[in-house]
């Protein structure tokens, strides 16, 4: 019979190991792929698997029980409940790579695009600035339900030389990095749970006020230079959010 396979993680020894590993396997479950097993592995192997011990992986386990993520069977297993709605985890892996297969792989709709004074809560960013390029675009998933919708701030000098039609396919970072040559240093992520303000209501076809994920990426460039701000707003429902560190030795 096949399994689920959960991602793996690395704990942090520093914070309760049933609940990290429970919110690990819970955006597992969340975001996996529409033909993914419903079986998970053995109370045993899912504890090798996180390196625990069988009573922390069980506390974990009956968390997302409780959740109404799984159900647990005697003699038969554990199993993914169907109805657990499949989410796409915001993972920040912390590689450029790792943001733009983030962002792939749902086509864009362009909302609009045009000159704008630099917003004052972003003029940290754009010191010298005093416009920048405002592109508003809507994803939406293979069956056409919104799922999140991203606002990018773009140095002017840089948004002249960008071509619509590829915002419709890629990230702002991939057109940046691969169109028009930028080489980009560093982008820094802040992450923030909030509630759905009428506008993105609308767009992602939510009541007002349900919760959202709100993503701002502020993409710099070899000289230190900030070149883009995105906001994105996830549709709380259809997102989990994921932080991935590795420790250097």
């Amino acid at each position: 019979m096949t399994f689920f396979a959960p991602d793996s993680i690395t704990l942090n020894r520093k914070l309760p190991l049933w609940y990290q590993v429970s919110q690990s396997l819970r955006a597992s479950i969340l975001g996996r792929g529409a033909d993914a097993p419903l079986r998970l592995p053995t109370e045993d192997d899912l504890a090798a698997h996180y390196g625990v011990s069988v009573l922390t992986m069980r506390q974990a386990l009956k968390s997302l029980e409780e959740e109404g993520l799984i159900s647990r069977h005697r003699r038969r297993g554990t199993f993914i409940e169907p109805g657990a709605r499949r989410t796409a985890p915001v993972r920040l892996l912390g590689s450029v790579d790792a943001i733009v297969a983030q962002q792939s792989g749902m086509r864009a709709t362009i909302l609009g695009h045009g000159a704008v004074p630099v917003p004052a809560d972003l003029s940290e960013h754009f010191p010298t600035a005093e416009e920048v390029v405002s592109y508003r675009r809507l994803r939406r998933d293979e069956s056409g339900e919104p799922t999140n919708w991203a606002e990018n701030h773009v140095l002017p000098e840089l948004a002249a030389r960008i071509d619509l039609a590829d915002l419709e396919h890629w990230p702002m970072t991939k057109v940046l990095r691969d169109r028009l040559g930028v080489r980009i240093n560093r982008i820094t992520d802040t992450v923030e749970a909030r509630l759905a303000d009428p506008e993105t209501a609308r767009l992602l076809e939510v009541p007002l006020c349900s919760p959202i994920l709100h993503y701002t990426g502020v993409t710099y460039d070899e000289s230190g230079r900030a070149v883009d701000v995105v906001r994105i707003h996830y549709r709380g429902d259809r997102f989990s959010f994921s932080v991935t560190m590795e420790a250097r030795y």
